[in-house]
C-alpha cells in the first residue's frame, strides 16, 4: 500500500469522528444539559445542535413531558389510632432541566418522602371518619406543601390525588355493620312512611266512600219518599175524582187483611177492630137498603152493650199463646175466609132479592 494514502485516512477517519462529535440531535418533548469540562454549560433545545467535540459531553437527559408516578401504600396514624395504608398519584412536569439535574439528586425519591411526610402530618390531625370523607381538602393541601418545595427543584406538582385508603380488618367490619344498620333503618323507616301512607289513603278513601253511600242513600230515601208522596196524592186524587163511595173502601179493606200476615217471621197478628164495621158495610152492600128500611132504636140493653164495647179495646190480637191456638197466617187467612164468606152471603141475598136498587158501584167493585 501506499504510505501517503494512510495518512490521508486516518484524516478521514479524524475528520469523521470530530464532525459527529460535534453535531447532536434532540428529539421532541427532550432536553440534554451539556457540561464543558465538567461545568454546567447550558440545555440543548430540540432540533439540530452543535457542541465542541471532547470539551462538551452531555450529562443528563431530560423528558419534560407531564409524568405520573404512583407511590406505594404507606402506613399512616390518625389522630383516633387508627393504622391506615394510604398510597398516592402524583402528577408533575420538569420546568427547569438546569435545576432537576443539579438541585436534586433525585428529584422522584425527593417527591416521595416529602409526600409520605406531608400526609402524615395532614391524616395525624384528622380521626378516621373525616379522613374517609376529605379527600378533596387532603390533596389539596399535599399540592400546596409539594409545589413550594418542588418549585426550587424545577418540577412543578400539578396535582396529588389520594389513590386509596385502607383502614384494618377489623375496623372494615365495623363500617360495613355500621353501614348495614344504617340501611336497615332508612329501609324501616322507608317502610313505616310508605304504611303511614297507605293507612292515610286508605282512610281517606273509606271517608269518601262513607260519604259517597250515605248521600247516595239520602238521595234515595228523598226521591222514594217523593215517589211514595206522589203515588199517594194520585191515589188520592183518583179516588176523589172517581167519587168512591165508604162501600168499594171497605171492600178493598176486606181484600188487604190476607196480606197482613204473608211474613213467616211473624209470631202474631193484629186484627183490626175495624173488620166488622167493614163487613157490615160490604153485606149492606149488597143486601136490599130500600126493604131494610130506616134502623131501630137501641134498646137499652144494647145501649149499654154498645157502651161496654166501645170501651173495649178495637184490635184484638191473636198470637201464639191465646187460646185459638192459630199461628199468624192462619189468622189471616181465617179473617179473610170470614170476610168472603160474609160478602158471597151478601151477594146471595142481593141475587135472592133481585132489589133493582142494589148499588151498581158495589157490583163493579165485586167484578
Amino acid at each position: 500500500m501506499d504510505p501517503v494514502v494512510i495518512p490521508i485516512l486516518v484524516a478521514a477517519l479524524v475528520i469523521v469522528f470530530l464532525v459527529a462529535s460535534t453535531v447532536r440531535i434532540v428529539p421532541q418533548a427532550r432536553r440534554y444539559n451539556i457540561e464543558r469540562f465538567g461545568r454546567y454549560r447550558r440545555t440543548l433545545q430540540p432540533g439540530l445542535n452543535l457542541v465542541l467535540p471532547v470539551a462538551d459531553r452531555i450529562n443528563t437527559k431530560l423528558d419534560v413531558r407531564e409524568q405520573v408516578y404512583s407511590s406505594d401504600p404507606r402506613p399512616v396514624i390518625t389522630e383516633d389510632n387508627l393504622v391506615v395504608n394510604i398510597d398516592t398519584v402524583l402528577y408533575y412536569q420538569i420546568t427547569d432541566p438546569r435545576a432537576a439535574a443539579y438541585e436534586v439528586a433525585d428529584y422522584l425519591q425527593a417527591i416521595d418522602q416529602l409526600t409520605v411526610t406531608t400526609l402524615r402530618n395532614v391524616i395525624g390531625s384528622m380521626d378516621l371518619e373525616e379522613t374517609l370523607t376529605s379527600r378533596e381538602e387532603i390533596n389539596s393541601r399535599l399540592r400546596a406543601v409539594l409545589d413550594d418545595a418542588t418549585g426550587k427543584w424545577g418540577i412543578r406538582v400539578n396535582r396529588v390525588e389520594i389513590k386509596a385508603i385502607d383502614p384494618p380488618h377489623t375496623i372494615k367490619e365495623a363500617m360495613e355493620k355500621q353501614m348495614r344498620a344504617e340501611r336497615d333503618k332508612r329501609a324501616a323507616i322507608l317502610h313505616a312512611e310508605g304504611e303511614r301512607q297507605a293507612k292515610i289513603l286508605t282512610a281517606e278513601g273509606t271517608k269518601q266512600k262513607d260519604i259517597l253511600e250515605a248521600q247516595g242513600t239520602q238521595q234515595a230515601m228523598i226521591l222514594r219518599a217523593d215517589g211514595e208522596a206522589k203515588a199517594v196524592e194520585l191515589v188520592f186524587q183518583a179516588v176523589h175524582r172517581n167519587n168512591a163511595d165508604p162501600k168499594i173502601l171497605a171492600y178493598k179493606y176486606l181484600e188487604t187483611l190476607p196480606h197482613l200476615a204473608r211474613s213467616d217471621n211473624n209470631t202474631f197478628w193484629v186484627i183490626p177492630g175495624e173488620l166488622t164495621e167493614a163487613v157490615r158495610t160490604v153485606t149492606r152492600a149488597f143486601g136490599d137498603e130500600s126493604t131494610a128500611g130506616p134502623p131501630h132504636p137501641a134498646q137499652p140493653e144494647e145501649a149499654a152493650t154498645a157502651d161496654e164495647a166501645s170501651h173495649e179495646p178495637r184490635t184484638p190480637q191473636i198470637d201464639a199463646g191465646s187460646t185459638v191456638a192459630l199461628d199468624a197466617a192462619a189468622a189471616a187467612d181465617e179473617a179473610g175466609k170470614q170476610a168472603a164468606a160474609a160478602v158471597s152471603d151478601a151477594k146471595a141475598e142481593a141475587e135472592a132479592a133481585k132489589s133493582p136498587q142494589v148499588p151498581r158501584r158495589g157490583r163493579t167493585s165485586d167484578d
